[in-house]
């Protein structure tokens, strides 16, 4: 089964400074039917006006994920993080038993525009923690979470991978979903037919009970694919 979760059915919250797409309910956006999929508890697309942000505020027992796609995040935590997250970075949190920080868009001169991801992670009260990294320009499939921090990815307390895929125009690729396994799709930008089904940017598609995708570029594209558990 393939679902396309597409752009412009997300809910949106407007806030003058801030632009935001929420792809499950967030906030004051609430659709029963989008609650999250698998670990996955938010995946939110927000556009940020220069200098300004999220003052500080607290999260508890949550995996917090930032890719930054245009812009420079400055970021502040309670464990003492005072870093800067530029444009291509993921950076993760652990909020664990718990930590505020402070999310700002670092330009003075031009929007942010960044996925904030939260992932239900499979323990609570962990440490708090923060790591960041710059990986290579996309190009080919690159592992960015894995619950192992193998191969140089991020390491997340969760059974779950996500893979930064960057595909050429007509390049086809087949990824193989092991048993009961679920699948997440972001279309980060152009255009791409999984299954046949076809998605533009910030389309997503949430698949399950599928043995392999059949992934096609109509266009240059980049994808992010989140490989999760089952319910």
């Amino acid at each position: 089964m393939i679902y396309l979760r597409q752009a412009q059915e997300r809910g949106h919250a407007s806030h003058g400074w801030l632009e935001s797409w929420h792809t499950f309910s967030f906030a004051d956006y609430y659709d029963a039917n989008f609650m999250g999929f698998s670990a996955l508890r938010v995946i939110n697309e927000d556009f940020i006006d220069a200098g300004q942000g999220f003052g500080k505020h607290p999260h508890k027992d949550m995996e917090i994920l930032t890719y930054v796609l245009e812009g420079t995040v400055e970021h502040q935590d309670s464990m003492g993080n005072k870093e800067q997250i530029q444009a291509g970075e993921f950076q993760i949190m652990s909020a664990g038993t718990g930590v505020t920080h402070s999310e700002y868009n670092g330009n003075s001169d031009r929007k942010l525009h960044l996925y904030q991801i939260w992932i239900i992670p499979d323990k609570k009260g962990l440490e708090p923690r923060y790591e960041q990294r710059m990986f290579d320009a996309p190009q080919g499939r690159q592992l960015v979470l894995s619950p192992d921090a193998r191969d140089g990815s991020l390491k997340v307390f969760q059974d779950m991978e996500l893979s930064r895929w960057a595909l050429k125009k007509d390049e086809q690729s087949v990824y193989t979903i092991q048993a009961e396994r679920r699948v997440w799709i972001q279309v980060v930008k152009g255009t791409v037919s999984i299954n046949g089904q076809k998605a533009g940017p910030s389309d997503a598609l949430a698949i399950w009970d599928e043995t392999a995708l059949s992934v096609h570029a109509d266009e240059d594209s980049e994808i992010l694919l989140f490989d999760l558990p089952p319910v």
